[in-house]
């Protein structure tokens, strides 16, 4: 049973519309990340189930019960601020403290739910100390026990982490996801890295101006992209324009200057985009066996990583695609001629 459903929702601006009929099922207890670059409605969203902004159409039910015209303060939802927005003169413990102060719990149920919170982000012995004596990741930790404390049914989450160094957020990814997991809170955070957005999720809402253009895991994401705009901003991807035309044994590709065997029986005749994404792709320095696809080019430049180099090629087409090779044995000068070789089976139709 969901716990959160978003149903048509719309959002104008004046004659702007920021979101397009947006509608996501979340399951409680799940980890979802609203995932697209600026502009592409993920925030005008947050603040919407945050209570912050209204929306122009549509409803939001919190297991079962219309929230659509409640008031923040009432949703009882924790948002952990891409600022943090500590209170500064306050201490560790203080900060923490505060949304059950305003709850007017008693002092002693306070101080054990801070401890345990404290506990919880490994700060214990921080507890005295102001936010202007922490690091920045302790101090999104601290943001973070301030907005758990209370027990909220769901916590916002708006880029938490984007002003944290990269090793940095990668530990923090790490804890935040056995936060997730010990607590069974029901996670939705907003993010424009798509990297953060894939180690962490349970399942991704990819927008694109003001509109979800898919809701799934990141392996479906990444392997059955739903939209041309999903296999492009999901990793690195090799796209060919093109259409399914009738052949020997079924519906082959035909496109950029690329003929692929597929013999499908399952679709319908039609334009179509094919993708392939660049781990897929070996590079080879002669034409290989029958059974692969084998695109002659030029190496255009290369990028060593230690354990293989991401390709740069051209094709004879002139399309330019990319493909990882192994850097064992050395790497391909730029201006090398290869073969960039994949197999029928690993590639991907969209639409």
């Amino acid at each position: 049973m969901a716990s959160l459903e978003i149903s048509h929702i719309n959002k104008f601006y004046g004659a702007t519309q920021a979101l397009f009929d947006v509608s996501l099922s979340i399951g409680k207890g799940e980890f979802v990340t609203l995932l697209g670059p600026s502009g592409s409605g993920k925030t005008t969203l947050l603040k919407i189930l945050a209570g912050f902004e209204s929306v122009s159409d549509g409803a939001i039910t919190l297991g079962g019960r219309n929230i659509t015209e409640l008031k923040p303060e009432v949703r009882n939802f924790g948002l952990v601020f891409q600022g943090y927005a500590l209170f500064p003169h306050m201490t560790v413990r203080d900060n923490i403290a505060y949304p059950l102060k305003v709850r007017r719990l008693p002092r002693d149920q306070i101080e054990t739910r801070v401890r345990e919170m404290l506990d919880l982000v490994q700060l214990t012995r921080f507890i005295d100390r102001r936010p202007s004596e922490l690091s920045g990741g302790q101090q999104q930790r601290v943001a973070l026990a301030r907005a758990l404390v209370f027990k909220p049914d769901v916590l916002l989450l708006d880029e938490p982490m984007s002003a944290l160094d990269k090793k940095l957020r990668v530990d923090l990814q790490e804890e935040l996801r056995q936060i997730h997991q010990t607590l069974g809170t029901t996670f939705i955070n907003v993010t424009h890295d798509q990297e953060e957005a894939m180690h962490m999720s349970d399942r991704i809402a990819v927008m694109n101006h003001g509109r979800i253009e898919q809701f799934d895991t990141a392996f479906n994401l990444y392997r059955n992209p739903a939209s041309r705009f999903t296999a492009d901003f999901i990793g690195k991807s090799n796209i060919f324009a093109g259409e399914m035309v009738r052949g020997a044994s079924g519906l082959d590709f035909r496109g950029d200057a690329l003929e692929v065997q597929l013999g499908l029986t399952d679709r319908p005749q039609g334009r179509v985009d094919l993708m392939v994404r660049p781990e897929d792709i070996t590079i080879l320095t002669e034409a290989p066996d029958a059974g692969r696809v084998a695109l002659a080019a030029e190496v255009l430049h290369s990028t060593y990583s230690g354990d293989r180099a991401l390709y740069a090629l051209r094709l004879g087409s002139g399309k330019e695609i990319s493909a990882y090779g192994a850097a064992r044995s050395g790497i391909h000068a730029a201006g090398a001629k290869v073969f960039a070789s994949f197999a029928p089976g690993d590639v991907t139709l969209i639409g």
